[in-house]
């Protein structure tokens, strides 16, 4: 259901699904046959993972629970427990290792900053159900949520408000994942219409439709991601298919 790339060193993959576990690949071997590690702790399957660092990961569950993991001692180092859903994604402060952003099916979306795992340090509200994705923005003050009520939402950390709501009376249908582009202009969205939908953030998205739509899925998007230079999109689908969008 997750994978996720660590990108400090570049020499693990970490992976997990209905399980319940994360599974750690060392990138280095010769040939990669079983996982290296497995980070077991989570009683509900697994629905992202993130790494911090070569030596830390958050994961996120369907038990509601988002825990941070030391690798190298297999450990449960901190637990976060505020959400009352599934909690479905989780993005980090690209100008903060510290802080993160969780989106649950509980509805909100939180802050977190991990030196004080008790409680978020804000509770985002204003969508009308399922949270499926957050993402931060480029600089690390807002971040955009994707949602089963046919919503994205950007929230600034400044003003702790939803700035800017995104809906078309013609996408009726649930936002699976969400990401920005390198700028921050555009929101990228993957729905259920088997499509992802490109959002102008600085335009009201109540007023404008969407920019651009990306179609070419056989089934439901179920994730997209920008690529760290910013010059490219990769889509993925239930039509068992990756398509990268340049």
């Amino acid at each position: 259901m997750t994978c996720a790339y660590e990108q400090v060193q570049n020499g693990m993959v970490a992976c997990g699904g209905l399980d319940n576990l994360c599974s750690i690949f060392r990138t280095n071997q010769p040939q990669v046959m079983r996982a290296t590690s497995e980070l077991a702790g989570h009683d509900g399957y697994l629905s992202c993972c993130r790494f911090l660092d070569e030596s830390k990961i958050l994961t996120t569950s369907g038990d509601s629970v988002c825990i941070l993991w030391d690798i190298e001692r297999n450990e449960n180092v901190l637990q976060f427990t505020d959400h009352t859903g599934d909690v479905m994604s989780v993005a980090l402060d690209p100008s903060s290792p510290k802080h993160f952003i969780t989106g649950s099916c509980d509805s909100t979306a939180k802050l977190w900053d991990a030196r004080v795992p008790d409680y978020p340090t804000i509770t985002f509200t204003g969508h009308d159900s399922d949270i499926n994705s957050v993402a931060f923005f480029p600089d690390g003050n807002a971040f955009g949520t994707g949602s089963d009520d046919s919503t994205c939402q950007l929230f600034d950390l400044r003003s702790l408000m939803c700035v800017n709501k995104f809906k078309s009376e013609n996408l009726l249908c649930g936002i699976t994942s969400v990401d920005f582009s390198q700028s921050g202009r555009i929101l990228f969205a993957g729905y259920d219409d088997f499509n992802a939908h490109c959002w102008d953030v600085v335009k009201d998205g109540m007023e404008f439709q969407q920019q651009w739509t990306l179609a070419g899925h056989d089934n439901r998007v179920s994730c997209l991601g920008v690529c760290p230079s910013g010059e490219a999109l990769c889509t993925g689908s239930w039509d068992t298919l990756l398509k990268v969008w340049c």
